[in-house]
């Protein structure tokens, strides 16, 4: 899978915390070119809750399922993410624990944005660095919005 297979499955994902930038053709190509491919099989862990990491991952193929660890049973799984989504992206703004755990439910190939290479991109294309963010906050904030219904008790 290259960068474009990537691309099409995030232009394409229909979900309610989809990652939608506004980034034409060329703009894409940059953003790719800082990210790195990585493949992981059935029942790896991407990402450990508890661990320290700055990571944007963008799932290109796969599924992942997200999960906190030390919940009640049953109720510990927070999301199934198709190709095309996003995880970790409150590391992208702030540095502090990781908040779940993520695994490879099916072989994936995850593309990771690391916090160093995003500051170099963003020195070097601020305006695909902003954009970015502002695509990786709106998925926050819908995932936050979509937590705190979970939590309200039905009347």
């Amino acid at each position: 899978m290259d960068a474009t297979e990537l691309v099409h499955a995030i232009q394409t994902l229909n979900a309610e915390d989809v990652f939608r930038p506004r980034l034409d053709a060329q703009q894409w190509r940059v953003l790719c070119q800082y990210l790195t491919r990585h493949e992981l099989r059935s029942g790896d862990l991407l990402i450990k809750q508890g661990d320290h990491d700055r990571t944007l991952y963008f799932l290109g193929q796969g599924s992942l399922q997200v999960f906190v660890s030390g919940g009640s049973p049953g109720a510990s799984r927070i999301a199934i993410l198709r190709a095309g989504s996003i995880i970790g992206e409150p590391g992208l703004f702030a540095d502090g624990p990781r908040m779940a755990n993520v695994e490879a439910m099916t072989p994936c190939v995850v593309w990771a944005l690391r916090l160093p290479r995003f500051e170099e991109l963003a020195a070097r294309v601020p305006q695909v660095a902003v954009e970015v963010v502002r695509a990786a906050g709106s998925v926050m904030a819908q995932r936050m919005r979509a937590n705190m219904l979970r939590q309200v008790p039905s009347a």
